[in-house]
């Protein structure tokens, strides 16, 4: 039996509701076998980020390279990079590894406003790790940045999508979530055609790594060999599940549920 293992390069959420909780939560509910390599460590819960403590670059290649020269990864996230010295060395250790199912969630700020990665550091993201990366997950807010536009309308969200795969990125999920539409809707883009993902938007403050856990859940489909439609699919559906069954903990934006995927297939409530 073969076993789908993918590995996530990000920050540590104390909270349990992002980073490399929600990533290894994700990839254990679908069947993946979870690895990571911590960036930083942040002191965070439901109401905001309490402090961000990075790890030095030797400290994150070190991790890498004790997958790499062992475990292997059948799909890589990255997550919270914080620095372009670590977005760096995280580049040169894929291409090392040859590591080619990459999937980049460009984590910027917390949902409390707090800044997770460092100005510098975003030319660093468009220069080394876009051009290696079989999807990239951005919401609008980070492809704003990205695409250097504002992003308002549908069509803005295409525009900003072909920018992204020009600077490389194999395939572009343009999320809705930010979006002032009533439906939501996700775009993917691969550089010739647009497919639309359409969603209901549920109206709740209990949004707590979704970006991460969609991330993460595309990975993980990535891992066992899917197409990259058929990951965004589940993904889709995996994320929509862990906002809509609310877990209704903690006194600010709450985390998303992990489990209601699994527990909906398999008929349980």
């Amino acid at each position: 039996m073969t076993i789908g293992k993918a590995l996530t390069i990000a920050g540590s959420d104390s909270g349990g509701g992002a980073g490399i909780q929600a990533d290894l939560k994700t990839f254990q509910e679908l069947n993946v076998f979870g690895m990571s390599a911590i960036t930083a460590v942040t002191a965070q819960n439901t109401l905001g980020v309490h402090g961000v403590y990075p790890l030095s670059v030797e400290a994150v290649v070190k991790q890498i390279e004790a997958i790499g020269t062992d475990l292997g990864a059948d799909a890589v996230k990255t997550g919270m990079l914080f620095s372009s010295e670590i977005i760096q060395a995280v580049s040169e250790c894929i291409i090392r590894f040859k590591w080619e199912n990459i999937v980049v969630d460009p984590v910027m700020i917390a949902k409390g406003g707090a800044s997770l990665l460092q100005n510098e550091a975003i030319a660093a993201l468009k220069k080394h790790l876009l051009p290696l990366a079989m999807v990239i997950t951005p919401n609008i807010p980070e492809a704003e940045v990205l695409a250097d536009m504002s992003i308002d309308t549908i069509d803005d969200r295409l525009e900003a999508a072909k920018r992204l795969h020009q600077l490389g990125a194999k395939h572009v999920v343009m999320k809705g979530g930010h979006g002032r539409e009533e439906e939501l809707v996700d775009i993917l883009y691969d550089g010739v055609e647009f497919t639309y993902f359409k969603g209901k938007r549920m109206v709740t403050k209990n949004t707590h790594g979704t970006g991460c856990t969609f991330a993460a859940a595309v990975t993980a489909e990535l891992a066992k060999g899917k197409s990259v439609k058929h990951a965004v699919e589940t993904a889709k559906r995996f994320i929509q599940a862990a906002i809509e069954d609310d877990l209704e903990i903690g006194s600010g934006h709450g985390p998303t549920n992990h489990w209601a995927y699994q527990k909906r297939q398999r008929g349980v409530k």
